[in-house]
């Protein structure tokens, strides 16, 4: 690695652990991690290329201590999961972006995950069954083996009420032809924004799944990647536990 390739990653690496100190005395575990992480795999890369023996000698200590503060975090966390204790909080702002479901569920979908139940009372207008079906989408294309998607909704008693029940049934159906199983089932007490993983995290968002806004137009971006989309303000309450309950 060129001199310069080194000093390059010996800053990046040093930006990145001194945002992980940061984190870590203000008790931000989860983001601490990730960053210890982060910072532990760039000074690895700078003690590849380095050649002076004290140097080396110097770097493998403060890998050493970054290592084990970053296995400390980990077993705390796990210990909180455990106990049903483990909670994080987004607050996306009015107008925010980057938070397309990808982003914002990416980080709780694994191969453990077989099972989700949804709540969300407001599954009824056509851009509110667009958003289920690119939840759905999205499920399929993750590295989880979803085989049941549980939705509960309430039914729209007014004009729309055929055309949720036609959208629901087409979704159904498209799911059916991949391997999955929508269970639908209607209340008209509900109220709560809740979604479930069978592998214990559980994402309350205070909108549902309808916390983006209208697009500008048909050709402005945002309109097909939601990456891009301006948001509605709302928070994000992220918990687990190890024995998800059905809804």
């Amino acid at each position: 690695m060129a001199k310069s390739g080194l000093e390059s990653e010996s800053i990046a690496a040093s930006t990145v652990l001194k945002r992980a100190v940061e984190l870590d005395s203000e008790s931000r575990y989860q983001q601490a991690l990730v960053c210890y992480q982060e910072g532990i795999d760039l000074l690895l890369q700078v003690l590849r290329g380095t050649k002076d023996d004290r140097k080396k000698c110097h770097l493998r200590k403060k890998i050493s201590d970054y290592m084990d503060r970053a296995e400390n975090i980990k077993k705390y966390l796990d210990q909180e999961k455990e106990d049903g204790k483990y909670h994080k909080q987004i607050k996306i702002e009015a107008n925010a972006t980057g938070f397309s479901y990808e982003s914002l569920f990416q980080e709780y979908l694994n191969e453990a995950v077989t099972e989700v139940w949804i709540e969300d009372p407001y599954i009824r207008h056509t851009h509110q069954l667009y958003n289920l079906l690119r939840f759905c989408e999205m499920l399929i294309k993750r590295p989880c083996k979803v085989k049941t998607i549980h939705l509960l909704t309430s039914l729209d008693e007014g004009t729309g009420k055929e055309q949720q029940i036609s959208g629901l049934e087409e979704i159904k159906e498209s799911l059916r032809n991949h391997g999955v199983l929508l269970e639908l089932e209607y209340s008209s007490a509900i109220h709560d924004r809740e979604i479930r993983f069978n592998n214990g995290w559980i994402i309350k968002i205070g909108r549902g799944l309808d916390y983006f806004k209208k697009p500008q137009s048909r050709f402005s971006l945002g309109y097909c990647d939601f990456d891009l989309r301006p948001c509605h303000e709302t928070t994000v309450d992220i918990f687990h536990n190890k024995h998800t309950k059905k809804i």
